[in-house]
Order: structure tokens, then C-alpha cells, then sequence
């Protein structure tokens, strides 16, 4: 017992030495404290970039009007929630930060869907988290807000104008980028070149987590399918009632074929058994 207490002893002695020889004890003191009062890492002006954005406050109850129930969470959002969680969980995973969300026809709630799950995701302050609207033909987005921006985002895709010239921020990290009206040709406008570029500069100048793109139903135009590869991921909204199977199926296939699949949701079920949602929490 005796030799290995030595033993410890000594390479605590060698190791002090070590210490001493490399850095003297009144320049290691003085580095330590340099350390400890250096400054956090610049964020190179980004906060000053979302500030830039043109603050709003969202309108509750007009929100809940529109079904857009995850801005304040509870009992309503908890779905909404759940694939918010699953969401993030699979684009950190593989590194996507771009989400188209569609769906095969008209009304089949994608608009309130990726209003819900942007609205979600910014109720967690460290996600940054834009919102931007390419239902160019039939744009919902300020109607379902009640709010009307400064511009339109096609505009920005156009190069025309800035994110920040366009846009409405609700708190810190929420960007809504939204339309003002239907946009002609729009389809021609997705395929230019400028739209690549506009959202690389958006994604290096404000640095979301997760950008959400209100996309166009993909079986009554081209729209969808003259952007769809520059999504990193896609989210398919089926209708209960009303999209079929044959529908999804292409939608799915043809997706595939330029992007990643993320899931599919089933929304509007008029009949959900007990065994769903969280009545309990009341």
C-alpha cells in the first residue's frame, strides 16, 4: 500500500513539473483569466438581420379562426407538437434545413399545417425559423395571419427585393415571408435562376434552423415540380375523405425523384378515437 501511495505521489510531482515547465504559474493564472472574461464568439450582425425584419404582433384570436393553434401550445397543439418534435428530430439527423410541405389537390390544410409547425417551432427560443410562402397562384398565408406585409416574396425570388424588405418578424425568431396577391406566370418565376440564389442568400445572411416553404398542390400544375429539388425534404398532406391513394402514390414517386421524403400527415379526420390526443391533460 505503501509503494503505490508513493507511487501516486510521484506522478503527481512529475505531472506539477510538467505544468510548471510549460507555462509559469503567473502567466498560466493570467491566461486562465483572459479566458474566463473573453467575450462570447460575434455573430457576424445576424441578430441585427432578424431585428431588421419588420416586428408584428399575431392576432390570437384570428389565428384560431384560422386553426393555427400552436403559437401559444397547449392542449390543441399538442399534434401539432408531436410533429414538430419529429420533424426536427429527422432534418437535424441528416442535416436539412429546407422543407417543402404540399399536398396532391387543393384543400388539404398544407398552409395551416406549415403555419402550425412554424409557429411550433418558434415557441422553442433557440430555433430560428422562417416560414416562406410558393403558392404563387393561390397564396393564403396573410389572410390566414390577418396581417399584410411590406412586400411580396416573390419579389425576393425575383431579386427584387431583400427578405428583410418583405417579410413580417412575430417575437425573435420567427420570419413570415408571404405574398400580397397571386403572381403571373408563376411557374416560369420558380424555375429562374434567381430563386436558387435568393435562397442561399437568405439561408447565409439569417442562418435558420428550419426554413418552411408553403408549396403548391403538385397535381394540378408544374409549380411545385419546378422547385421541388432545391428541398431538402418533403412533408405530404393527405386529406381523410378526399385524397386517394392513387394521388399520394404519385405524389410520393414524383417527389421522391427530386427530394426526400419525410412522412406523409392525414389531416382533417373528422372521427378520432379516444386513444388519440391529450383530453386527459384537461
Amino acid at each position: 500500500m505503501e509503494r503505490i501511495q508513493a507511487a501516486i505521489e510521484k506522478a503527481r510531482a512529475e505531472r506539477r513539473q510538467a505544468e510548471a515547465t510549460v507555462l509559469p504559474p503567473a502567466m498560466a493564472q493570467a491566461a486562465a483569466q483572459d479566458a474566463i472574461a473573453a467575450p462570447p464568439p460575434a455573430d457576424n450582425g445576424l441578430a441585427a438581420r432578424w431585428s431588421a425584419i419588420t416586428p408584428y404582433v399575431a392576432k390570437r384570436k384570428l389565428l384560431t379562426r384560422s386553426r393555427i393553434v400552436a403559437a401559444e401550445g397547449g392542449q390543441e397543439a399538442a399534434a401539432f407538437d408531436v410533429l414538430r418534435t419529429k420533424t426536427l428530430q429527422q432534418m437535424k439527423a441528416n442535416g436539412w434545413k429546407k422543407l417543402a410541405i404540399t399536398s396532391p389537390t387543393p384543400g388539404c390544410g398544407k398552409s395551416t399545417i406549415a403555419l402550425n409547425l412554424g409557429f411550433g417551432l418558434a415557441r422553442q427560443p433557440e430555433q430560428r425559423v422562417i416560414v416562406a410562402e410558393l403558392d404563387l397562384r393561390r397564396p393564403s398565408l396573410m389572410r390566414m395571419t390577418g396581417q399584410e406585409p411590406p412586400g411580396s416574396f416573390a419579389d425576393v425570388m425575383t431579386g427584387q427585393a431583400a427578405l428583410a424588405d418583405v417579410a413580417l418578424r412575430q417575437g425573435d425568431n420567427l420570419a413570415l415571408a408571404m405574398n400580397r396577391g397571386p403572381v403571373r406566370n408563376p411557374a416560369e418565376l420558380l424555375h429562374r435562376s434567381s430563386v436558387a440564389e435568393a435562397f442561399a442568400t437568405i439561408e447565409a445572411d439569417y442562418q435558420p434552423d428550419v426554413i418552411i416553404f408553403d408549396m403548391p398542390p403538385m397535381l394540378v400544375s408544374d409549380d411545385a415540380m419546378a422547385v421541388m429539388g432545391q428541398m431538402d425534404c418533403v412533408l405530404l398532406i393527405a386529406a381523410a375523405e378526399k385524397t386517394t391513394a392513387k394521388e399520394l402514390d404519385i405524389c410520393e414517386r414524383e417527389a421522391a425523384s427530386q427530394s426526400n421524403i419525410l412522412g406523409v400527415v392525414l389531416n382533417k379526420c373528422r372521427y378520432m378515437g379516444p386513444d388519440y390526443g391529450y383530453s386527459y391533460y384537461s
